[in-house]
């Protein structure tokens, strides 16, 4: 299962994010994980953002492109939201413990999970953000049963 949506803006976006997080909130997120896959500055930082607030968190979120993981205290869960850019080999993940960050009270954002490939968890939702003209294109896809009833809640505007 897929959604596709186009987003002309940053708001537009923002709304997405906040769809996806109602939903979380609704059906329990614990040991989910999302990757985020983009170009440079298509806006993966940004909807992780969005989302980490819609799940209440009211602090800054800043991009882990150097620290590679920053972690969010959201109460039950604490959400881990990585970015493996400049992640040289993935054998990097096993020296920072990384399996220790997948469990059922986390959640994880996951930016460039192509280069942490054999090491991370199989997804819950992949997320894909392109450049289309002035905006940007989602496309939002279902891997587990738990990102399928998220996915319906959101294209039936419960969530």
């Amino acid at each position: 299962m897929k959604i596709q949506r186009y987003c002309a803006n940053e708001t537009a976006s923002r709304e997405l994010a906040f769809s996806l997080g109602r939903a979380f909130i609704q059906l329990g997120y614990g040991g989910t994980c999302c990757y985020l896959r983009g170009q440079l500055g298509a806006g993966k930082t940004t909807f992780s953002r969005s989302l980490l607030h819609a799940l209440g968190h009211e602090g800054k979120v800043k991009s882990p492109t150097y620290t590679l993981v920053e972690p969010y205290d959201l109460g039950d869960i604490t959400m881990y939201h990585f970015d493996l850019y400049r992640l040289a080999d993935p054998e990097e993940l096993e020296f920072m413990g990384i399996r220790d960050y997948f469990n059922d009270l986390s959640a994880s954002l996951v930016e460039w999970p192509d280069r942490g490939e054999g090491l991370l968890p199989k997804p819950d939702i992949i997320i894909d953000i392109r450049y289309e003209d002035e905006g940007r294109s989602f496309e939002l896809e279902a891997c587990t049963a738990f990102a399928e009833q998220c996915f319906a809640l959101i294209q039936e505007n419960k969530a």
